[in-house]
């Protein structure tokens, strides 16, 4: 998405940090979906401020300081580790006189070059346009004859937004009878659930041979696969790998993928797989756990699984 021609976009990655979470891990996540969208982080910027700067996020010395290294570094793009208004992107992509997004753009354009799926594409497209309708200015009113563009925008992205919700629905009573057959035919379901890149395709390939994508970076694997499982007991099994979680996952995202990371918060037994040689392999279980819980996965057995041993340096 942030590559050209000749070279990736260069990003310089800026945080404000007031204290709501531990803006430096935060900070380390959003490099590497940066560099998962395709964009080479140069540098970071990092500000304690107790709010946001109501017009540029941060404070104008730091604004400053920001637009004298996109000139130095040849920056092409700032990332901002927040949700940002379209106020501040206007002004800071004034002062800076580069492109500006947000971390919610940022993992939303990964999704959408990730998505294959119909029902994938469909979910995507539809967090996209949740997240842009609301920023499409205000002060909708008539001025003169007929509508302004803006309202002609609004009017059609509301109706987009109908027809995918519709198709989607479709698609999932589609998988309601799949779910139902496989209830009826008694077959149980283990759900690989968990952190983004903790390994859980690499783990669900090792296991079924199920070919899929599976790469060392962030939400290598978006659409959900299952494949059948026999255990040494003989027991078949339906294992479903699903879509990996982050921290501060947009909440567009966790509404337009409800119905697939319901999928997995129903199943008879999830495995929350996590990176053991992660510093923050405990916070990682602890996300997963949360989601699921406001899912509707409580009462279901919730298995932690410690991955990548082989590169653990203290066990």
């Amino acid at each position: 998405m942030y590559e050209n021609e000749t070279r990736p976009q260069r990003a310089l990655l800026v945080s404000l940090d007031t204290g709501e979470y531990d803006a430096e891990v935060s900070l380390g996540e959003l490099e590497e979906l940066a560099h998962t969208a395709g964009a080479e982080p140069v540098l970071t910027l990092t500000q304690k401020r107790p709010t946001p700067d109501t017009a540029t996020c941060i404070g104008s010395g730091m604004v400053e300081q920001a637009a004298q290294l996109c000139q130095q570094e040849e920056i092409d793009l700032l990332i901002f580790d927040r949700e940002l208004t379209p106020t501040q992107i206007r002004n800071l992509e004034k002062a800076c006189g580069v492109q500006v997004i947000d971390r919610t753009t940022l993992i939303l354009d990964i999704f959408a070059q990730r998505a294959h799926s119909k029902e994938g594409k469909l979910q995507v497209e539809l967090a996209q346009l949740k997240y842009l309708l609301p920023r499409l200015g205000g002060g909708i009113g008539t001025r003169g004859p007929g509508e302004t563009k803006l309202e002609t925008d609004r009017r059609h992205i509301r109706r987009r937004i109908s027809s995918l919700k519709e198709q989607l629905r479709d698609v999932e009573a589609a998988r309601g009878l799949i779910n139902r057959r496989r209830e009826k035919d008694g077959t149980v379901t283990v759900a690989l659930v968990g952190y983004t890149n903790a390994g859980k395709s690499t783990l669900m390939n090792q296991l079924t041979q199920a070919g899929v994508l599976a790469e060392d970076k962030l939400f290598a694997t978006l659409d959900p696969t299952a494949r059948a499982l026999k255990l040494p007991c003989g027991k078949t099994v339906m294992l479903i790998d699903t879509v990996g979680l982050i921290r501060r996952l947009p909440h567009h995202l966790v509404e337009a993928f409800k119905s697939t990371l319901e999928q997995a918060a129903t199943a008879d037994i999830l495995l929350n797989v996590c990176d053991a040689s992660s510093g923050e392999a405990r916070d990682h279980l602890e996300v997963t756990n949360t989601l699921l819980n406001e899912l509707g996965a409580a009462g279901h057995p919730i298995i932690p699984v410690l991955n990548k041993w082989d590169a653990v340096e203290d066990p």
